[in-house]
């Protein structure tokens, strides 16, 4: 039986640790926030993952660039299919928590906005590569178009909306919540939170890179 790798050993942990109290763990009680800022554990921790992934994404395509092979390709490929799903995930939670706090789903706030805009930019990536059948040309194409995302999320999520008018903590003027209500009893469960769903993320992009080997495997030796 193979044996779990150490950062699976501290995702899994580190996961026992968050959700349970995520859900049933003490919070500050404050106004407008009160239960919702449970979502911090959850929400800003995948934001956090979708970065990650995104960078080693990118990484992966600027490597493959420099040296041509195909492996890192399907890395950056993982890295891409995994960070777009915690981004939706990231922009799901968000639209629970602004629903009880902003009173809406959707109210066109500008980080809303732009992290619509950056996963937009993304699912193009996915249609991007689906639209080639040769690999190195899909690979080439691919990787320019992702080193372009890539710089374009940065400004879409943390330039962009510090220079207009939000509601969003940390933007548009607004303080973060480390400076008006993220006290010590949360600060030990959404450190652990981010570095929980970072470590998911590559997890899951491990198993995705693995699935797309054995696939090709598969379809070159019966075709």
């Amino acid at each position: 039986m193979p044996r779990l790798q150490p950062y699976k050993w501290i995702a899994l942990l580190s996961l026992l640790l968050v959700i349970p109290m995520g859900w049933m763990g003490d919070v500050p009680r404050k106004i407008i926030l009160n239960e919702s800022i449970r979502n911090l554990y959850f929400h800003v921790p995948m934001w956090f993952g979708m970065i990650f992934l995104l960078a080693a994404s990118a990484w992966h395509s600027l490597v493959y660039l420099r040296k041509r092979q195909l492996q890192h390709d399907h890395w950056a490929d993982a890295y891409s299919v995994v960070g777009l799903l915690f981004g939706l995930l990231g922009l799901t939670t968000g639209m629970v928590w602004a629903q009880f706090t902003w009173g809406a789903w959707w109210s066109g706030d500008p980080k809303q906005n732009a992290s619509a805009i950056a996963l937009l930019m993304y699912l193009a990536y996915r249609v991007l590569r689906n639209s080639f059948t040769q690999p190195e040309t899909r690979a080439r194409i691919s990787a320019v178009y992702n080193l372009f995302a890539f710089s374009c999320l940065i400004p879409l999520l943390f330039i962009l909306p510090r220079l207009t008018d939000s509601l969003h903590p940390g933007n548009g003027g607004n303080p973060g919540f480390n400076s008006y209500d993220l006290d010590g009893r949360m600060r030990l469960v959404f450190y652990p939170a981010v570095l929980a769903f970072a470590l998911l993320g590559f997890w899951l992009a491990n198993v995705y890179a693995r699935m797309q080997r054995i696939s090709q495997f598969l379809q070159n030796r019966f075709t």
